[in-house]
């Protein structure tokens, strides 16, 4: 059943893509849509098996490659995490499929679109269920290159090609990390085994470790440093670049770099909201349930490393409270809807990172699993008011639609309220607790990312209401076209949108005592805490203001949404017929505002720092110093080029002494074998001396005497002197 559960979607994907000539549209959406819900009721039944009863299912396959240094092994492992993270996967994934199959049916090359979302589910559960880093690593970077061709499934348009290439360049930074660090662990520990690395930790951080030898012949398969242990040697440090560095913070912190990329923390998120350029099921597969949730996992996973560094933890905490202030201050001023729900998963993605930084990783993948549903709710919702609107994205344009499209409507609602942690639906379970967490934590990170997270509180309701407000409720700003076609969700599209409604409103609730109740042992030994990091206990009793606070919050967002787009709605919020910078004048904003505006609709300058200071600076280089000077100059000159060039002029040189006069040849074969007798028979070369300085002149004056008229340089000279004469007279 779990190897069904992982290879079911390969299956059909295989059979969607190159099949789907022959099965048609029809049948390579039934094939690809039924593999996928067939893995999502395998891991219903794992999910009852495993992490309900307590039990841990380990497969181990073959060995994928062995040399005599590394084993490499394929098998799988299911603990709580593995199943918890296997049912967000296959059920969204999915419910997207069935969608995506009614959202493209116009297009002409479904079989291979759902072939590309199949493979991508494949490649996140082989993720998830790897029992070694290595494997791990496969899924990794089978995710980046599945996110790469839905991204660009429309290889047609310029946006949608430079996107997916943006998105590609970007995690090829954090899989460099990510591939550093793995290396790191397999240096100090001599195996990338999940169970045995993390069985290892303990001594790193002490100091002491069991050095490993070679494989033992019996257990190929087993790291040697569980077999047979030959002395103990001190290896906390690593040096890194000829920087001595405390060997679990480094590798915690190269793992943290590949969890940046695939989760789009602060520096490393520019990629995620050009992802949009994707068809809208694709944006709902990877905000929700595949990609972005990567790095969650990968920090949760690796806890038992991660709880050893506490200085990585801070960094962790720190980024993650960034990343959630940045994404929530940036999606007040987007305008596309797509956009505003892609930053408002960066900025969710920051909560979850911040809680593993607290070393509350069950908390993050609680929060992670409710925002796959709301999430994927809010995306395929946002996907049907296009889809009414003719492919209309602009909040701007949209507006007094709530009477044509109710149901729509409602999903987008109940999608905005559990985003924003409305009280008793799914968001509010774990978003308040992240806060509470974050302000029961008496240190610097905890105090610093609760006022950040507290703040982005107030955005995320501010944005998540006034999409509602500018795409439903306020006056039609649309144009005629788009409204000839006006209509709600056709019942295929309609259908995945109600399991999805329904684990908005109520798996929060039912999932919150077991996963992060007080004394729960849900989660077993899949996460690993140090007993001076938990602070759940006393997140419990903080003051009844700060319990209430998240929800002053949010009323404090959904007013400035109110005030702000809806009943006294600012001139930059609409499309109007005069140009948006008449529109801007006339707000008569302060020059501070007015900078402010600026400084987050250009997204921080982030992507122009990256743009214009760093790729212009170093493509620059590239052309002027590497290409002008060195490969088109010292190269080509050095090279074979120059070595061209200067054989022609060499050889005319050569040639200017062959004269053609019989004593220069006399006199070269006269000093020729004087050299040669000199070096052969003359043992003593300071005899030769007397007679060398005799030679030399002779034969110089014998050479040039010629050339100062006494014989012509050229026996024909006379020749051609007396034909020009004969001719002239």
């Amino acid at each position: 059943m779990y190897l069904v559960l992982v290879f079911s979607p390969l299956l059909g994907s295989l059979c969607g893509g190159f099949f789907g000539r022959y099965l048609g549209s029809r049948g390579a959406g039934i094939i690809t849509t039924g593999s996928v819900l067939f893995s999502a009721i395998c891991s219903l039944f794992g999910f009852y098996e495993v992490a309900l009863s307590g039990n841990i299912v380990s497969i181990p396959l073959q060995t994928w490659f062995s040399c005599e240094l590394f084993d490499g092994g394929w098998g799988f492992y299911f603990d709580t995490l593995t199943v918890v993270m296997a049912v967000v996967v296959t059920v969204v994934s999915s419910l997207v499929h069935f969608y995506g199959f009614s959202y493209m049916s116009q297009d002409p090359h479904i079989p291979r679109f759902m072939s590309y979302l199949s493979i991508f589910t494949f490649f996140m559960l082989t993720l998830i269920t790897g029992d070694n880093l290595v494997q791990i690593f496969f899924g990794w970077e089978g995710v980046g290159l599945a996110s790469y061709l839905l991204i660009n499934f429309w290889f047609t348009r310029l946006q949608a090609s430079k996107a997916a290439i943006k998105a590609m360049l970007v995690n090829r930074v954090g899989d460099f990390g990510f591939a550093l660090g793995i290396m790191a662990l397999f240096t100090v520990t001599g195996t990338v085994n999940l169970s045995a690395a993390f069985g290892l930790a303990p001594f790193i951080s002490a100091g002491t470790l069991p050095v490993p030898l070679p494989a033992v012949p019996a257990f190929p398969a087993v790291p040697a440093s569980l077999e047979m242990l030959e002395q103990l040697e001190t290896l906390s440090t690593l040096t890194f670049c000829t920087i001595e560095l405390d060997a679990l913070t480094l590798i915690t912190f190269l793992l943290f770099i590949g969890a940046m990329g695939k989760s789009a923390q602060l520096f490393l998120h520019t990629w995620l909201p050009d992802a949009m350029e994707g068809p809208t099921p694709v944006s709902a597969l990877i905000h929700a349930a595949t990609m972005v949730t990567a790095g969650v996992f990968l920090l949760a996973r690796c806890s038992p490393l991660f709880e050893y560094a506490p200085s990585t933890l801070l960094v962790v905490a720190f980024l993650g409270a960034m990343t959630t202030f940045f994404a929530g201050t940036v999606g007040l001023v987007q305008n596309d809807i797509k956009r505003v729900i892609a930053y408002s998963t960066c900025s969710q993605l920051g909560y979850m990172v911040f809680a593993c930084g607290l070393s509350h990783y069950s908390l993050g993948v609680f929060h992670l699993m409710n925002h796959a549903f709301f999430k994927a709710l809010l995306f395929l919702s946002a996907g049907c008011i296009i889809h009414a609107l003719s492919d209309e994205q602009d909040m701007r344009r949209m507006g007094g639609v709530v009477q044509s499209i109710p149901f729509t409507y409602g999903m987008t609602l109940i999608g905005s309220m559990s985003l924003v942690g409305f009280p008793f639906l799914t968001g509010f379970y774990s978003k308040d607790s992240i806060l509470e967490v974050g302000y029961a934590t008496y240190t610097l990170a905890g105090n610093f990312g609760y006022f950040l997270t507290a703040v982005s509180v107030i955005c995320t309701s501010y944005y998540s209401f006034r999409l509602l407000f500018l795409s439903y409720l306020r006056e039609n700003s649309s144009f005629r076209k788009s409204l000839e076609k006006l209509h709600d969700a056709p019942p295929l599209m309609a259908l995945p949108l109600l399991p999805l409604a329904l684990g908005s409103l109520f798996v929060g609730f039912c999932a919150k005592d077991m996963m992060i109740g007080l004394g729960t042992d849900f989660w077993g030994n899949a996460l690993f805490v140090l007993p001076r990091n938990l602070i759940q206990l006393e997140s419990e009793y903080i003051p009844l203001t700060q319990k209430l606070s998240p929800l002053f919050y949010t009323i404090i967002g959904f007013f400035l949404a109110f005030l702000l787009n809806f009943r006294f709605p600012l001139s930059s919020y609409q499309l109007c017929v005069t140009p948006f910078e008449k529109g801007f004048g006339k707000m008569n904003f302060s020059t501070v505002v007015r900078n402010l505006y600026t400084f987050l609709n250009r997204r921080w300058f982030f992507d122009k720092v990256y743009n214009h200071w760093l790729a212009e600076t170093l493509l620059l280089f590239g052309y002027h110093t590497s290409w002008k000077r060195l490969d088109k100059g010292c190269f080509e000159i050095l090279g074979p080029f120059g070595v061209g060039k200067s054989f022609p002029l060499w050889s005319q040189q050569l040639g200017g002494l062959q004269s053609g006069m019989v004593y220069h040849y006399a006199v070269m074969i006269l000093l020729g074998v004087t050299a040669a007798i000199a070096l052969l028979f003359a043992r003593d070369l300071s005899l030769l001396d007397p007679f060398l300085y005799l030679l030399f002149p002779l034969a110089l004056l014998l050479y040039i005497e010629p050339v100062r008229g006494f014989a012509p340089s050229d026996p024909m000279e006379s020749v051609k002197r007396s034909n020009r004469s004969f001719s002239t007279k």
